[in-house]
């Protein structure tokens, strides 16, 4: 079974720092481009970074400057270094990516369970 497993959420208070990982599992061709979400109650999903392949990077204007998304194509993992926390940033955070399993040879949409980032002012 090819997965996405996300870790690294938790209590942090505002100003500190976190950082996620999502590391994908299974028998995969390669990881195409990688991003990470983030939804807070009563809100809808938001993008809040992407890298591609070959290492190109955006970000939501809320984020600029104090997120970082990184990957590790050896680790098939991609990371969200998270500095200067808000209590904004509250949200659950999910790693999505576009996966071609060795299975199928064909692009598929992965979804991480997604991980809780709570930020205490």
């Amino acid at each position: 079974q090819v997965q996405l497993a996300e870790s690294g959420g938790g209590l942090v208070q505002a100003g500190g720092s976190l950082r996620l990982s999502c590391a994908a599992s299974g028998s995969i061709f390669s990881l195409n481009g990688m991003g990470w979400y983030r939804q807070a109650p009563g809100k809808q999903r938001e993008l809040v970074a992407t890298i591609t392949s070959a290492g190109s990077t955006n970000y939501a204007d809320s984020v600029k400057g104090r997120f970082t998304i990184s990957r590790d194509n050896a680790k098939k993992t991609v990371y969200l270094q998270m500095n200067s926390l808000k209590p904004e940033d509250t949200a659950v955070y999910y790693c999505n990516g576009d996966l071609v399993p060795r299975q199928t040879m064909r692009y598929t949409t992965y979804w991480g369970q997604g991980t809780q980032v709570t930020v205490s002012s």
